[in-house]
């Protein structure tokens, strides 16, 4: 309703705006143009403003939806209306990570486990390069899927069959990062070996490394801690985990480098205002002091953590929220679509999302992938203080600084070489594929990362062609200000580099290893024994990370192929 009271000669007007659905939006920006003076909806929708006018005009406005431009009266109600915009609801479309224009694909998908939630994956199919050369795929640095992997399997319990992301499992290992040229911003490699599992099949193995920031010309940093400190936040492998992380985190802040933190549970509200590195055991101390209790309010918490890290934004510098959470939001808007739409809105702010997941039994896996995906940034699960601290300290400038936006690769096989192909990895969700509308989303990328993809390739009997494809990889460098896509070409060739041959042997095999776990009907033939064999020839028995990995495959063949006990003869 709008209401008008004269107080020392000014009006009081209220208004509440609402979308298409009649439902209310918040943090909708009121601008009335005789003085310029501005403000924003709460949480029902309702605002407040005041003119010495008795009659004014307004600005309506709200990313993702038409702007209005109102006449306002004293004493009259005001109910607004915004219509979404036609251009947002096209970013909003369910986007692909990989894509091959009238490609078939199955329709079988796995279903979650517990209350732990899943996007449901379709796996690529073997594709006829005569009849569809073309295929794209979405670059990205995520590694949340081994790491929860892990947790299953440390557990003894087998993993459900959707939380496996090929593409996240081969990330985690950074294999054969190599600086790209001074002023390039990508290097990219390929190497093509024989497919441990058809030897029939060959594997094209391509690994795309992007530029390594001097850690010392690193540009200073505002960033806000956005804390899920709910009730189910409360056990040792959520909340506490959490608090030990961010403080090694905090050790390693720089005296320019600013953090502000924002807590979520039952309430949200800012804990810490924004305070500088120099003040280390402040910003550690009031860390310290967190305790989990109350609901989740997921929706409200993005929204303040974004407006306090906008109102703090460094222009040229490492602008970033942090969410932390076990995903589980339990008021206001908590489907993946409705957030889906919600982070859309807030990345136009040129703020970057970077999501930590925690806990077990009722993860939502989904729900930070969307928040990550769409929020321009990244996403990781720490299941262990020594993953923490890999992710907050040792691969911090791949975790919190990017080098390129919306980065993703296009290819063109040479049908005369290659007869058919099958990416392995960056599966889709179901409904994405399902809309024929759907294109390919870009991802960000870190700084000092490899990507590495993988394509199983049935070549034609002609093996003497040395042009297999032309790759294309487009993206947007952060340094740009016209955001114009930069452009890398490259030729694959099927010769032989030596130099890549052991980091493809390790791509090889941890991708094997996720399609077992996946349940894949490609490599159904292939024993557990056979992934531990091959594992272990492919591995740096010198590297800890690599021989962590093979306990893993170890522990996984207890799992799924447990040796069958003796019956004792009683006889």
């Amino acid at each position: 309703m709008l209401a008008a009271i004269t107080v020392q000669a000014q009006y009081v007007y209220k208004g509440t705006v609402y979308n298409s659905k009649k439902l209310p939006l918040q943090q909708v920006k009121i601008t009335i143009k005789s003085n310029s003076s501005t403000a924003y909806t709460n949480v029902l929708g309702m605002f407040e403003m005041v003119s010495k006018n008795t009659i004014d005009t307004i600005d309506v406005v709200l990313a993702g939806f038409e702007k209005q431009t109102l006449l306002i009266t004293a004493q009259q109600p005001l109910i607004i209306i915004l219509k979404n915009d036609g251009a947002t609801v096209a970013i909003n479309k369910p986007k692909l990570i990989s894509f091959t224009k009238n490609a078939e694909r199955n329709t079988r998908y796995n279903p979650y486990v517990s209350d732990e939630t899943y996007f449901k994956l379709i796996e690529n199919e073997f594709v006829k390069a005569q009849q569809f050369p073309h295929t794209s795929f979405s670059l990205n640095v995520n590694k949340a899927s081994y790491s929860n992997v892990r947790r299953f399997i440390n557990g003894n319990s087998m993993v459900p069959p959707d939380a496996v992301r090929i593409e996240e499992l081969i990330n985690y290992f950074n294999i054969g990062y190599q600086q790209p040229s001074k002023n390039e911003v990508f290097k990219v490699m390929h190497q093509v070996v024989d497919c441990p599992w058809n030897n029939q099949n060959k594997l094209l193995c391509l690994n795309i490394s992007a530029q390594k920031i001097n850690i010392d010309t690193l540009p200073p940093s505002n960033i806000v801690f956005l804390i899920d400190v709910s009730g189910s936040m409360d056990m040792p492998n959520r909340l506490p985990l959490l608090k030990e992380a961010f403080q090694l985190f905090v050790k390693n802040m720089r005296p320019v480098d600013k953090v502000s933190i924002v807590t979520y549970g039952g309430v949200v509200g800012t804990w810490l205002a924004p305070t500088f590195g120099s003040e280390q055991q402040y910003i550690i101390d009031a860390i310290e002091k967190l305790q989990a209790a109350g609901d989740t309010p997921g929706e409200a918490a993005i929204v303040a953590a974004y407006k306090l890290a906008s109102d703090n934004f460094i222009p040229g510098g490492n602008n970033r929220v942090i969410i932390a959470t076990d995903g589980d939001f339990n008021v206001g808007q908590t489907s993946e679509k409705a957030l889906d739409a919600l982070i859309t809105k807030q990345r136009q702010t040129g703020i970057y999302l970077t999501c930590l997941g925690v806990g077990m039994g009722n993860l939502k896996d989904s729900k930070l992938q969307t928040l990550a995906k769409r929020g321009n940034g990244n996403y990781a699960y720490l299941d262990n203080l020594q993953e923490a601290e890999k992710v907050l300290v040792h691969e911090i400038t791949e975790t919190m600084y990017a080098v390129a936006d919306d980065a993703f690769i296009n290819i063109e096989f040479n049908a005369d070489a290659v007869q058919q192909y099958k990416l392995i990895g960056f599966d889709n969700k179901r409904e994405a594929i399902q809309d024929a509308t759907s294109d390919v989303d870009g991802g960000e990328i870190g700084s000092g990362s490899s990507t590495f993809a993988i394509f199983e390739i049935i070549p034609n009997s002609n093996d003497s062609l040395l042009n297999m494809a032309t790759l294309q990889l487009k993206y947007h460098d952060v340094k740009d200000a016209t955001q114009q896509y930069k452009m890398v070409n490259y030729s694959i060739t099927s010769k032989t580099q030596n130099e890549y041959f052991k980091d493809a042997q390790l791509a090889a095999a941890i991708a094997l290893f996720g399609l077992k776990l996946k349940l894949s009907p490609f490599v159904k033939h292939i024993s557990w024994q056979q992934v531990k064999a091959i594992t272990q020839a492919a591995i740096d028995h010198q590297n800890y990370l690599q021989t962590a990995f093979l306990a893993l495959v170890e522990q996984a063949v207890n799992i799924y192929e447990p040796k069958k006990k003796k019956k004792k003869n009683l006889f």
